[in-house]
C-alpha cells in the first residue's frame, strides 16, 4: 500500500463524530468493539470491517499502548460522505507501529496489524501530544439500511 502512513486531511465538521476515553485493559478494548457496534448502528452504517478494525487497534493499544493509570481513547469519524476514519490514541508514543511490518504468520501479538492492513483503505500513525500516539484507518462505507 502506497499511501499507508500518509496523514488524510480531517476536514473540520465531521458528519457524525463520537469519541470516548475507555480503560487500558482487557475489558476496555472489549467495550471499544461494543461501543462502537452500537455507534455504526446508530448512524445506520455497515459493521463490517470497522468492527473488526476497532478490535484490533483497541486490543493493540491495551497491548503495546498501555501506561498504567491512563486510559486510552476510541474516536469514530465520518469525515465525508462515504469515509470512516478510526482512531485509538494510547499513552505510549514511543511505542510506533510500522506499516508493512505485520508478521505473515500469527506469532506472540496475532494477526493484528495484517488485518488491519487488508480490511483498511488507509491507515497510519500520527504522533502527539507527547506522550501520545494515535493509530487511525479509514474504510469506504455506505451510508443508508444495512
Amino acid at each position: 500500500m502506497g499511501d499507508v502512513n500518509q496523514e488524510i486531511t480531517v476536514p473540520r465538521s465531521p458528519l457524525h463524530e463520537f469519541a470516548v476515553p475507555l480503560s487500558a485493559t482487557r475489558r476496555g478494548a472489549r467495550l471499544a468493539r461494543l461501543l462502537a457496534v452500537e455507534q455504526l448502528r446508530a448512524w445506520r452504517l455497515p459493521l463490517d470491517p470497522a468492527r473488526l478494525i476497532v478490535a484490533e487497534l483497541a486490543a493493540n493499544a491495551v497491548l503495546h499502548g498501555r501506561v498504567p493509570g491512563r486510559n486510552f481513547r476510541l474516536a469514530l469519524m465520518v469525515t465525508a460522505p462515504g469515509v470512516l476514519r478510526i482512531e485509538v490514541t494510547d499513552a505510549r508514543g514511543e511505542s510506533v507501529p510500522v506499516a508493512g511490518c505485520a508478521a505473515p504468520e500469527p506469532g506472540e501479538s496475532g494477526y493484528g496489524l495484517l488485518l488491519v492492513e487488508e480490511l483498511a483503505d488507509r491507515w497510519g500513525v500520527v504522533r502527539g501530544p507527547v506522550p501520545c500516539k494515535t493509530v487511525w484507518a479509514e474504510v469506504g462505507i455506505r451510508c443508508g439500511p444495512r
